[in-house]
């Protein structure tokens, strides 16, 4: 019988999970995995996931202190603890994001990895099997440089524009997520609608951004995300990682057609090029006013998702 695409795919390329759904993970068997205040949000409905929110309700009870403050503490340990069951199902990495509302403040995106690094340690989990999400502000490119020269790696996410893919590459980023989905989405609000796949305004970054690193040599991992169609993703098999719903990965999984390479990474060049420094980065941001919009509004969802879980869990608490 021949095999699923799923299965072609994950001989191409590395197989993330874009889920913090306890049973998808242990179905679809994702190399990595992923949370944030979203998916740790739809975690507190899950059954497999009660014992960990009682207790950890509990512990926030008999805290004393201003509620906001435990509510917050509550949610770091929820987001942990998620995280430290994930890492036991996948043989690779979980990505946990640092709090959004704090994407433009390098000191404190350090501090909160630092503190969620420390948190998986005491639970056993060792740095190298997590990866910090961050989003790709300046702020965020500069903390990477910082955590990455500490031996944390980072995954920073939101990439819409080359100039900002490159910064984190240039800061020793593990990881980027360019976000194939949203980026078609912006251009067909804005009447540009791709005639097929290879036109896709968001493959086609990706597999720029994909061909770049590999001309320079980078060891940054390209790990494409956000994915609107099993096209999109058919049309990035070979990119290093890509990280997708469960969805898409049980469309892949019933369709056993064939699934042909589309990225092959070239030789590596010497490349003479001037570090993008903060001026650079943000004018080209500013020239770009897709990758403008689109960081601000995923930064902007991020933080409102943190703010609803940690609202959430106040009144669980009260």
């Amino acid at each position: 019988m021949p095999s699923s695409k799923l299965a072609q795919l994950r001989e191409l390329s590395v197989v993330v999970a874009d889920t913090g759904d306890y049973d998808a993970i242990k179905r679809l068997r994702p190399v990595d995995c992923t949370t944030n205040p979203t998916l740790v949000k739809k975690a507190l409905d899950l059954p497999v996931y009660a014992d960990l929110t009682a207790r950890e309700l509990e512990w926030g009870r008999a805290q004393s202190g201003d509620r906001q403050e435990v509510a917050k503490a509550v949610v770091d340990r929820l987001t942990v603890g998620v995280g430290t069951m994930l890492a036991e199902l996948v043989p690779g990495r979980v990505s946990t994001e640092v709090d959004a509302d704090q994407a433009h403040d390098t000191a404190a995106t350090i501090a909160k990895a630092r503190q969620f690094i420390a948190m998986y340690e005491a639970a056993g989990v060792p740095r190298g099997k997590v990866l910090i999400k961050i989003a790709a502000t300046w702020a965020g490119v500069e903390a990477a440089r910082v955590l990455q020269a500490e031996g944390i790696d980072c995954n920073l996410t939101l990439i819409f524009n080359p100039t900002q893919a490159l910064a984190c590459s240039e800061a020793g980023a593990f990881l980027i997520s360019p976000f194939v989905g949203r980026i078609l989405d912006w251009h067909v609000a804005n009447g540009q609608t791709p005639a097929n796949i290879d036109e896709d305004p968001g493959v086609k970054f990706v597999r720029g951004v994909y061909a770049e690193f590999k001309r320079r040599g980078s060891p940054t991992v390209v790990m494409g995300a956000s994915f609107r169609s099993t096209a999109q993703i058919e049309a990035l098999a070979g990119c290093d990682r890509l990280t997708i719903s469960p969805d898409l990965l049980e469309k892949l999984d019933a369709d056993f057609g064939e699934l042909p390479r589309k990225l092959v990474a070239g030789a590596a060049e010497a490349v003479d090029a001037t570090p993008i420094d903060e001026a650079r980065f943000d004018a080209d941001m500013a020239a770009d006013p897709m990758a403008t919009e689109k960081l601000a509004t995923g930064i902007d969802a991020f933080a409102k998702d943190l703010q609803t879980l940690r609202t959430r869990i106040a009144e669980a608490l009260a």
